[in-house]
């Protein structure tokens, strides 16, 4: 278990974009011989999409997302009501849920999505997100590797919504222009007279990557030098925007 925690924790510290994410949380899992996972973040801001990290089939995610099944979701319910980590499905027996929430259950079977074991994460500040690993039917090898590292599933799920939280889902708004947390920081060690090399050193990137983020960062703020967009946002930070 050991390896399989530090390969991980390699690669959630290299990852950069969601697919990146997905990728280290997939590999983990499947030498856990666990076959799927969702990370699902449930939004503070009215009207903004969840953020959705899966393994889950693609129509099922893009489906569950444009219908805002976040809402109905009885997963997602429970996972606002508890820190404790929990199995469900189909075929395992639960609370009583409404008949909208058991066609929920039903539609999602269907993709293959029957039952899971879903970790909750609730933050200091309120927010709340949840990692599930599920499967399309159950298997021994499923409840055996629940039951060996339901501990070890807690740290990988609070490490990943760690990473993802810094990586991608804060960001600094200026003038209503939203910054990801990479360009902000490559902003703030460019303030600080460091070179592309430089902040690449500092935060494990590419001198490359620097530049894109630089050059993101840039373009919307709707200036032409870095210089510019420093200035931008130190003057966004002393007017106390966020």
């Amino acid at each position: 278990m050991h390896r399989i925690y530090q390969r991980y924790i390699d690669l959630l510290f290299s990852a950069e974009h969601a697919d990146a994410f997905a990728e280290a949380m997939a590999i983990t899992a499947s030498e856990l011989d666990l076959s799927c996972f969702a990370y699902l973040a449930v939004p503070q801001r009215a009207g903004k999409k969840p953020v959705v990290i899966s393994t889950y089939p693609n129509n099922w995610v893009e489906h569950y997302v444009r219908s805002h099944y976040e809402r109905l979701d009885p997963i997602i319910k429970r996972s606002l009501e508890t820190t404790d980590p929990f199995q469900w499905g189909l075929d395992v027996p639960s609370r009583p849920i409404s008949a909208a929430q058991q066609r929920f259950l039903e539609e999602a079977s269907e993709f293959g999505i029957r039952l899971g074991f879903t970790l909750p994460i609730h933050d200091t500040d309120g927010s709340v997100a949840a990692l599930t690993f599920a499967a399309d039917q159950r298997r021994p090898q499923f409840d055996r590797c629940i039951d060996l590292n339901a501990s070890a599933l807690q740290l990988i799920a609070r490490c990943f919504h760690s990473h993802v939280r810094r990586k991608l889902l804060h960001e600094f708004t200026i003038d209503g222009i939203h910054l990801s947390p990479r360009e902000v920081e490559c902003l703030e060690w460019a303030a600080k007279g460091k070179s592309f090399w430089e902040i690449g050193q500092i935060l494990g990137i590419s001198h490359n990557t620097v530049a894109h983020y630089l050059r993101s960062a840039r373009d919307k703020l709707g200036v032409r030098k870095v210089v510019q967009a420093v200035a931008r946002l130190a003057a966004a930070k002393r007017d106390g925007q966020d």
